[in-house]
C-alpha cells in the first residue's frame, strides 16, 4: 500500500494517471466503432501520421504534439476521402495513408532530427513527459469526442452496424464518415503520450476485442471496454513506474493479458458473449 501513496506524491506521475484514465476512457470508445465496422488498421495508419506529424513538429521546432493532431486530422479526412473514392475497396485509403505517413515520417527526421528530445518516449510512451500541456490537450480532446459521441450515439451506432441501410434512411453517411474518422485521429492523439505512438492503436483494438468476448450487446461491449482499458493502463501505468519501463509496453501487455483471460472465460463458460 505504502507503494501505491509514493505514486502519488510526484505530480508528474499523477499527471501520467490522469491522463491514461482519460486516455483509456476515450481509446476503446473510438475503438469500439472501429473494431465493428472492421476498420481496426486505420488506428495504426493514424499512429504513422501522428508520428509524421511528431517528426514535422520537431523540425519545426514547434510543440510536436500539436503537430501530430493537426496531420492526422487532416489524414483522417484525406482518408475519407480515399474511401469514398475506392468504394469496393475501402482498405486501400488505409495502406495508401500508412505508406505515405511513413515515407513523410523519415523525410522530416532526416530533415530536422530528433530536436534533442526523447524520441524513445514518444514512440513507446513515458510518465515522465506528460507535461502539463500535454494532460490539457489529451482532456480537450477527450472531453470533445466523448461529447460527440453523446450526441451522435444513434446516428454512429446506425453507420457502425449497416451504412448501407443508414444511407437509405436518410443519415449523412459521408458527413458521419468523416467525422468520425477525425474522431479516431484525435483519439490517437491523445493517446500517444501515455502509451507511444507506435503502441497506440492497441489500446484502440485489444480492450475491445476482449469485450466481444464476454459482452452480448454493443453498450455492453462498449462499457467493457471502457473498463479492460482502464484496467490495462493502470496497471500498465503503475508496472513501468516500478520497473522503470516503457508504459506503452507494459499497458499494451496487461491489455493481451485481459484478452487471453476473457478469452478464457468464454472457453470456460460459453454462454457468456453474443448469442
Amino acid at each position: 500500500m505504502a507503494g501505491v501513496k509514493e505514486l502519488f506524491q510526484y505530480d508528474f506521475m499523477v499527471r501520467a494517471l490522469m491522463a491514461g484514465t482519460l486516455v483509456a476512457l476515450l481509446a476503446p470508445v473510438v475503438g469500439t466503432f472501429l473494431v465493428l465496422r472492421r476498420l481496426s488498421l486505420m488506428g495504426d495508419a493514424l499512429a504513422h501520421v501522428a508520428l509524421a506529424g511528431l517528426a514535422g513538429g520537431l523540425w519545426l521546432g514547434v510543440y510536436p504534439t500539436g503537430t501530430a493532431l493537426g496531420l492526422a486530422v487532416a489524414a483522417g479526412a484525406a482518408m475519407e476521402a480515399l474511401r469514398a473514392r475506392y468504394r469496393r475497396h475501402g482498405e486501400l485509403a488505409v495502406a495508401i495513408t500508412l505508406a505515405a505517413s511513413v515515407a513523410l515520417a523519415a523525410v522530416f527526421f532526416s530533415l530536422g532530427g530528433t530536436g534533442g528530445i526523447d524520441l524513445f518516449a514518444y514512440l513507446f510512451g513515458s510518465v515522465l513527459t506528460v507535461s502539463p500541456a500535454d494532460a490539457t490537450l489529451i482532456a480537450g480532446l477527450t472531453l470533445a469526442v466523448l461529447g460527440v459521441v453523446a450526441v451522435l450515439y444513434r446516428d454512429l451506432l446506425a453507420l457502425t452496424l449497416d451504412e448501407e441501410l443508414a444511407r437509405v434512411t436518410g443519415l449523412p453517411v459521408g458527413a458521419l464518415n468523416g467525422l468520425f474518422t477525425m474522431m479516431a485521429a484525435a483519439a490517437v492523439a491523445a493517446s500517444m503520450r501515455v502509451v507511444g505512438v507506435l503502441l497506440v492503436s492497441s489500446l484502440m483494438v485489444l480492450p475491445v476485442a476482449a469485450s466481444l468476448q464476454v459482452a452480448r450487446s454493443f453498450r455492453a461491449a462498449l462499457g467493457l471496454s471502457v473498463l479492460f482499458g482502464q484496467l490495462a493502463v493502470g496497471a500498465g501505468l503503475v508496472v513501468a513506474y516500478w520497473l522503470n519501463l516503457p508504459p506503452g509496453a507494459t499497458v499494451v501487455l496487461a491489455a493481451v493479458v485481459l484478452l487471453l483471460g476473457a478469452l478464457a472465460a468464454r472457453r470456460l463458460w460459453p454462454d457468456l458473449g453474443p448469442a
